[in-house]
């Protein structure tokens, strides 16, 4: 196998920069990975992918590596795509499906960055990486580091979820805890790579996670038979994710293997208690501002200055979709909801998509006969912190007062 990789693309001006080279950023803005993608088209077809095992690695034309033996991979499976129909009663839509990334390694959709960063990197020479995180993204890094047998250093704000701290370091980064937010971390990660010379693995700071993240557009359109949903609601942080599934699908339209007329919207979903790309959108600005007081308890989505601001904004207005913030204060309440009526593990991020949908449906925004996906980026499991511990107490040398079910949580599995 050989990359079909032509250059690096600047997001910002379209300059053009060299592939196969470490690259970073441009003007400090991000930077985007080309193919030829006539040649991809002439050496493999949708088919072609079918026939290949159900992994991340499956569309290999439109990913960067050159050899899959370059690949740093913990088993990146394709991760399932599940009808809700209760939660979809709750929230008021017929058709919701729910792909659920916390299936993946390390338990979140952070697998696929970082694998792929990571091959990269690894391929290209790095030998040391670091990066800052306010959730899920140093565990990940973390495991894809020692997996690649090189050292690692995150760098995360104090009060970031105990599991993801402990996460980072069972891996063997060196984890530190900052007294600060995520751009206070970003900034000791720059500093370091000046003065240690670690390679920076910030969101959008380098070209391939976003090709990683690109696989969940990829896997989408794959597991919906190439027909896409009306509505794509996606937790919103960094941007990642919304912006690989936007160039998935821009690159598959290319290839003529999606309808370009078909293509979904997209809702940017954020927290009331750190809103800069809802904000932004609502005040139709190009670029976001930085939030005076940015807190919510979905980590992920404590990001108050994304480096991609203007990109996500830009694919969402495109597409015909919305930036939201969902309400704080109601965050731990959906995320308990919607794992009770449906068994799944679903996180705070997610639960501020499941309340910009709800609010999109009343306003009529939402049509409640359209498909719509919603991506649960990680692991409920992974968020003690809001997790509820109101377990009634029994004591074994006391009978069983059987007559407590009936205002008991297990009463209320049976309604």
């Amino acid at each position: 196998m050989a990359s079909f990789v032509t250059h690096l693309v600047s997001a910002l001006d379209d300059t053009r920069l060299p592939a196969r080279t470490v690259q970073t950023v441009h003007e400090g803005r991000p930077l985007l990975v080309r193919y030829d993608l006539d040649r991809v088209a002439a050496s493999v077809d949708r088919d072609a992918w079918r026939r290949r095992p159900p992994t991340m690695w499956r569309y290999r034309e439109l990913l960067p590596h050159e050899s899959e033996d370059d690949a740093v991979t913990l088993g990146e499976t394709h991760t399932p795509l599940l009808r809700c129909p209760r939660l979809g009663a709750r929230l008021g839509v017929n058709h919701l499906l729910i792909k659920d990334e916390s299936r993946l390694p390390t338990g979140s959709f952070k697998a696929r960055g970082m694998a792929m960063a990571v091959t990269m990197a690894r391929a290209l020479g790095v030998r040391h990486l670091a990066v800052p995180t306010a959730g899920n993204a140093g565990g990940a890094l973390a495991a894809y580091a020692a997996r690649a047998g090189l050292p690692c250093d995150v760098f995360m704000p104090e009060d970031t979820p105990v599991v993801n701290r402990v996460e980072a370091a069972i891996y063997g980064a060196r984890t530190w805890c900052v007294d600060g937010l995520i751009g206070d971390c970003g900034r000791l990660v720059r500093e370091g790579a000046a003065a240690i010379g670690w390679f920076d693995m910030s969101t959008l700071k380098e070209p391939y996670r976003l090709e990683g993240k690109k696989t969940m557009g990829l896997e989408l359109a794959d597991q919906m038979g190439w027909r896409l949903p009306a509505a794509i609601f996606y937790p919103t942080g960094g941007g990642t994710g919304l912006l690989g599934m936007d160039k998935a699908f821009e690159e598959l339209a290319s290839l003529g293997w999606l309808d370009a007329s078909t293509r979904p919207r997209f809702y940017a979903c954020q927290s009331s208690g750190c809103p800069p790309i809802a904000d932004a959108f609502a005040r139709d600005l190009r670029f976001a501002e930085t939030p005076p007081d940015p807190h919510t308890i979905a980590s992920g989505l404590r990001v108050p200055a994304a480096v991609g601001d203007f990109m996500i904004l830009d694919a969402v207005r495109r597409s015909g979709g919305r930036a939201v913030a969902a309400d704080e204060h109601r965050l731990a309440a959906m995320t308990a909801e919607a794992c009770r009526l449906e068994g799944l593990a679903i996180c705070p991020e997610t639960a501020a998509c499941l309340l910009a949908l709800e609010t999109e449906v009343g306003a009529g925004g939402v049509d409640p006969d359209e498909p719509v996906v919603v991506f649960n980026t990680g692991a409920v499991q992974k968020y003690v912190e809001v997790m509820p511990d109101d377990a009634p107490r029994v004591k074994r040398a006391e009978p069983f007062e059987w007559s407590r079910l009936q205002s008991s949580s297990l009463s209320r599995l049976s309604r």
